[in-house]
């Protein structure tokens, strides 16, 4: 669905980080492994979800494994933009709160930037190491003295 928002390429990736466990259980992740060799394929929606094409989807399912992603909290999982994935609806008494970043390589900026919400191409600025560590350092001294 990226194409769709001025992505030329599919140089993107995603990484969803798990605040809650996520399981079979309370509706993880799945995704079908290597799919995203089919390259791009189109999208729909359906009320305010988009998704891939289902007769596209169905027959990857004959061809690709399904991977549940069950992850700890704290686990980051990193996929590429055309990998088909999806998860099942939570019906357990069980949160399943993540939180996922979308990147794209420097060279493949929307030319749709600042047209949708989902677009908001900033760049990153690079930190050393040593910048990171006392950054972290300082919000564990924070927590320390607030708690």
């Amino acid at each position: 669905y990226w194409y769709g928002n001025g992505f030329l390429y599919p140089d993107m990736a995603s990484c969803m980080i798990a605040v809650d466990t996520a399981s079979k259980a309370n509706g993880c992740l799945q995704v079908l492994k290597a799919s995203h060799r089919m390259g791009r394929i189109g999208h729909g929606t359906v009320g305010k979800q988009v998704g891939a094409e289902p007769e596209r989807v169905e027959e990857a399912m004959k061809r690709f494994e399904l991977v549940h992603c069950e992850m700890d909290p704290g686990t980051a999982l990193f996929f590429h933009s055309n990998l088909l994935h999806r998860s099942d609806q939570n019906r357990s008494e069980n949160p399943r709160w993540s939180f996922i970043s979308c990147y794209t390589a420097a060279k493949n900026l929307s030319y749709q930037v600042g047209k949708t919400p989902w677009v908001n191409c900033d760049k990153i600025e690079k930190w050393p190491d040593e910048k990171i560590r006392e950054l972290g350092k300082q919000q564990l001294a924070e927590q320390t003295a607030g708690g």
